[in-house]
């Protein structure tokens, strides 16, 4: 369940998007040091993005961030305090967290190019004004696996692999600059060709409606015998995997859900009878 944001946190502007950037959220996740908050806010502002969350920062706010932030500093008074990252992406249609470490469930991280792609494509939906975020974890540790799951791709800076360490608001502003660089020159390819795809019904779902798919499956395979609640292995998390790449829409999430309802509580139906063949001048005779 989503946890509530913490009372000091900024509405998001009611005002209708004009940009697919308004629509996406870069998300801090345990920054230990302020000065990195501060660069990182100049770095989104510089290319564009004004939405910022935080989850459990050590130190915010702080003199450090506002100094580093220099002229950013509208981005830092509007930034949103949370508590988890499950409540900081409940209303995102699509999270990509940014790590060096791979999941090895079979899916394939995305490359920065791909990462501003992807976001700006469901960023872009003008009917639904669809929500994404871009997630980095702790300076020391990165994300961790549990946020990791919270993500529905991975994306990695290629690095010199001899020396991979990266800053973290170098990393923003490198990921913040191939969105910036994607949205002045946007891809034609669409994922979805239907154009009712992004509009209401066909939009795509949150975060958190996913979230309550995922709770719903592993109940119903739970009461199948189907998981083994005493040897789950890798399974919800190869489950969740293969949903993510799958981008389901709200009605097809909605079928998902109803299928799952129908395991819980069958239901008989009488099935239709097809007719008999019609029956010529000489039948019977």
């Amino acid at each position: 369940m989503s946890e509530s944001p913490s009372p000091s946190l900024h509405e998001a502007s009611p005002e209708a998007s004009t940009s697919p950037l308004d629509n996406i959220v870069i998300v801090l996740s345990g920054t230990q040091h302020p000065g990195n908050i501060g660069s990182a806010a100049r770095a989104m502002m510089t290319m564009g993005l004004m939405q910022l969350r935080l989850v459990n920062p050590h130190r915010f706010p702080h003199e450090q961030a506002t100094a580093m932030a220099s002229g950013a500093q509208s981005v830092l008074d509007s930034a949103q305090l949370f508590e988890s990252l499950e409540a900081a992406v409940a209303d995102c249609a699509f999270v990509v967290g940014s790590s060096s470490r791979r999941r090895y469930l079979g899916d394939e991280p995305l490359s920065p190019a791909e990462t501003a792609s992807v976001l700006l494509e469901t960023a872009g939906a003008a009917e639904s004004a669809a929500r994404v975020a871009l997630v980095f974890g702790c300076e020391r540790t990165g994300l961790t696996a549990e946020e990791l799951d919270r993500c529905h791709r991975l994306t990695t800076i290629p690095s010199n692999p001899v020396y991979p360490s990266l800053n973290l608001a170098a990393a923003v502003q490198l990921l913040c600059w191939e969105l910036r660089r994607a949205a002045i020159a946007p891809p034609k390819i669409s994922l979805k060709e239907d154009p009712g795809y992004m509009n209401g019904r066909f939009g795509p779902p949150t975060a958190e409606q996913m979230e309550q798919f995922y709770e719903h499956l592993e109940r119903v395979l739970l009461g199948t015998g189907f998981l083994d609640p005493r040897n789950p292995r890798l399974l919800t998390r190869r489950l969740r995997q293969l949903f993510n790449r799958a981008r389901p829409d709200t009605n097809e999430l909605n079928i998902l859900r109803g299928i799952l309802k129908s395991v819980e509580r069958p239901k008989k139906r009488t099935p239709r009878v097809k007719p008999g063949p019609a029956a010529g001048p000489e039948a019977g005779g």
